[in-house]
């Protein structure tokens, strides 16, 4: 049984671990939450108990925790998870802050689970785009290689917490720079001197670290749409070999955490309002690019605080328990 701390609890992907660690039945002996202390105090229902979120401080140092979720920013993380680790405690961290370290695994279960190995006391969960695009991309990339991509994503408001939903709902524009209500973003995170946004770039650099492959050729838009749950994504693929579209389908179908929702003549084609609540990567829309030789299109949505965040993590920890890192 594991003593377990969530950190940022007070929050969208923070309450969805908590609920979620229920819903999976992870073996939880203590269970503590933290946020601001603007949050304490506020109750948390967990095994039909009621936990009351604590303020997070130094006194998180001595708490005797085996496991922390991180789901609270970069700024929180790059403060308390070294700090945690010397003390032993292992983190898996939501934030983006040590994605990109050649010594911390960024780990999506159905793809690279051996990477929670390059460093067990910290790992860190990819960005939401990132996730369910490996996720559907890795029976792929394994049968035929890869040489190019092209993410053109959809992204649910979500995705910036409380403020962006708050956004949507209310019809203004208080967090993002224009009003989100029927409208299209193309703009989410800082934009950089390359013309990218840091958004566009993690997924980009968050592809070749998964798939340990320097050489992929991969390209990004990233656009925030009015929609509350659910990030959708246009993945445009150059194979290294000639495919059987059957064969893309069958593969698909037998990897774990993949639905194929695929059937044109019945209007049958992933969507978020499918994907919401659930924790698999709803793949559709398969079929050849016909200006290429070798390319591919495929639609992916997957529900961005489950699978993209929440679900992810609570998997990595369960890769840990199965290997007893943790027990």
């Amino acid at each position: 049984m594991v003593r377990v701390g969530v950190v940022g609890a007070s929050g969208l992907v923070g309450r969805n671990i908590v609920s979620i660690l229920e819903e999976r039945k992870f073996p939880i002996k203590e269970l503590r939450l933290f946020a601001s202390g603007k949050s304490r105090g506020k109750e948390i229902f967990f095994n039909d108990e009621v936990i009351r979120i604590e303020e997070l401080n130094e006194t998180v140092f001595e708490s005797g925790l085996d496991l922390m979720f991180f789901a609270a920013g970069s700024e929180v993380s790059k403060n308390y998870i070294p700090r945690l680790m010397d003390r032993g405690i292992i983190c898996i961290d939501n934030s983006s802050y040590f994605r990109m370290r050649e010594d911390v695994g960024l780990v999506v279960p159905e793809v690279n689970p051996e990477d929670v190995n390059l460093n067990k006391t910290l790992i860190a969960n990819p960005n939401c785009s990132t996730i369910q695009s490996v996720v559907a991309l890795k029976p792929i990339y394994d049968n035929f290689g890869i040489e190019r991509i092209i993410y053109s994503t959809y992204q649910a408001v979500s995705g910036s917490g409380q403020k962006g939903l708050n956004d949507l709902d209310k019809g203004r524009n208080d967090f993002y720079p224009y009003p989100i209500k029927n409208n299209v973003i193309p703009h989410i995170d800082e934009f950089l001197e390359n013309g990218y946004t840091k958004e566009e770039m993690k997924m980009i650099d968050e592809t070749k670290k998964i798939f340990h492959d320097d050489n992929l050729k991969i390209t990004a838009t990233t656009a925030r749409v009015p929609v509350r749950f659910g990030h959708s994504i246009s993945i445009n693929v150059e194979l290294k070999s000639n495919f059987d579209l059957e064969k893309i389908r069958s593969f698909l179908n037998q990897s774990n955490g993949i639905k194929v929702f695929d059937d044109v003549k019945n209007n049958q084609y992933p969507m978020p309002i499918i994907a919401q609540g659930k924790d698999e990567v709803f793949v559709g829309r398969i079929r050849r690019d016909l200006s290429i030789e070798n390319g591919l299109n495929i639609w992916v949505v997957a529900d961005n605080i489950r699978k993209g965040a929440a679900t992810n993590a609570i998997q990595i920890a369960e890769v840990l328990l199965k290997e007893g890192v943790i027990s």
